[in-house]
């Protein structure tokens, strides 16, 4: 493993700038803001700001505050943050972003899950934290490198922690593809895991509803249906087409705004305005990452390989380990637990959340930290049992 910061150079700081002072916007379609996508106005503040008033440098900081690493493994250089717990025995945490993600989404939470004394919580429940660069997204991507679907990125990981960082077993959460990852992990790796806890609940959208389905059924099955018709679009174009689609959002800053802009938008607890619900310097910083890595194209290769391929979690397999879940009302689907207990066969913890989207980690850190805590805190023993192997990293 080797220690690495992050310090993108001055050169690409300006051809960015560069690239977003030629920007051409498109004119407003007739009708409400946003009602066919990336409403125009928004964008062109955004860019705006992005140019002028947007500090990337503060956030890489903000970044490098973690002790993060490099590891040559299943063919790429993987990047993550492993950030030890302050805490008499913390519990290795595997936490995982999606898409449109990075390990931006995770800077105001880690603190919380590492430290949580210093939030006034109890210092019992720290967390040492592994959160990786999925590969092919931001940091973990370089061009021309294997591409991984989600089966292939639990194996990758499976092996960071076991393997490379040394914990036997650990916890694992998710949100997006992180939690079908930590499903995945759930279904085919057992052995190496206390628990894991999610915040989207992607249950199979082929899977007829019951005969008789209760009201919560009924309603998600409405849920769905009204998914797959207005909103599924971008999972079509870069399940079938992502390299087309790679060419204009490597080409054109903006339009990897609008592209990214228009999911925080649509996904968020917002009031109408993104940054009621996300700090826009940090979702820029999100949108940033993508760009000066050149990795959207890659990021996009999840999709492609579950539209070709199989589900997260493998037919004729359950999710057998402990498993909690953090309901936000605006998650973008949000199936009752009669549906899910099809696949996770033991759910011990079912939190609806007051507040929030799609962005937990981002919109409500203090309340995805606090139930994180809470789902695992009965399952430490079997993590730091006789025989655990200590850490190992940079």
């Amino acid at each position: 493993m080797t220690p690495f910061r992050l310090a993108i150079p001055d050169e690409a700081l300006a051809d960015l700038s560069t690239r977003l002072a030629l920007t051409r916007l498109p004119d407003q379609a007739p009708g409400a803001p946003w009602a066919y996508g990336t409403d125009v106005a928004c964008l062109g503040d955004l860019i705006a700001y992005w140019q002028h008033g947007f500090d990337w440098r503060a956030q890489e900081a903000a970044l490098n505050a973690f002790p993060q690493f490099t590891v040559p493994l299943h063919g790429i250089d993987l990047h993550g943050l492993h950030v030890p717990g302050k805490g008499p025995n913390p519990t290795p945490l595997l936490l995982m972003h999606g898409w449109p993600g990075s390990v931006f989404e995770f800077l105001d939470i880690i603190p919380r899950l590492t430290d949580p004394a210093a939030f006034g919580g109890d210092p019992a429940d720290a967390f040492t934290v592994v959160a990786p660069s999925l590969p092919g997204y931001g940091l973990s991507f370089a061009p021309g490198q294997p591409r991984f679907g989600v089966a292939e990125i639990a194996d990758c990981l499976a092996e960071l922690m076991t393997k490379v960082l040394g914990y036997p077993r650990f916890a694992a959460q998710g949100g997006d593809w992180g939690a079908s990852i930590a499903s995945n992990l759930g279904a085919v790796h057992a052995e190496t895991l206390i628990g894991i806890h999610i915040n989207l609940l992607a249950m199979r959208p082929d899977v007829p509803p019951p005969a008789n389905p209760t009201a919560e059924e009924a309603r998600y099955a409405a849920e769905v249906a009204e998914w797959l018709r207005e909103e599924a679009g971008y999972q079509a174009i870069q399940g079938t087409r992502p390299q087309t689609l790679a060419f204009a959002l490597t080409d054109s800053p903006a339009g990897l705004a609008a592209w990214i802009a228009e999911k925080f938008h649509a996904w968020t607890d917002n009031d109408g305005a993104i940054e009621s619900a996300v700090d826009r310097d940090r979702m820029l910083a999100n949108i940033a990452l993508y760009w000066f890595t050149g990795c959207i194209g890659a990021s996009f290769w999840p999709y492609y390989a579950r539209l070709h391929g199989a589900w997260p979690i493998p037919e004729g397999r359950t999710v057998d380990v402990p498993m909690g879940y953090a309901a936000f009302p605006r998650e973008i689907r949000r199936p009752p637990r009669s549906i899910a207990a099809r696949s996770y066969t033991d759910i011990r913890r079912w939190t609806v959340m007051p507040k929030g989207g799609h962005f937990a980690a981002m919109e409500q850190p203090a309340a995805l930290a606090a139930d994180i805590a809470a789902f695992f805190r009965p399952l430490r023993e079997a993590a730091t049992a006789p025989g655990t192997a200590p850490p190992r990293g940079p």
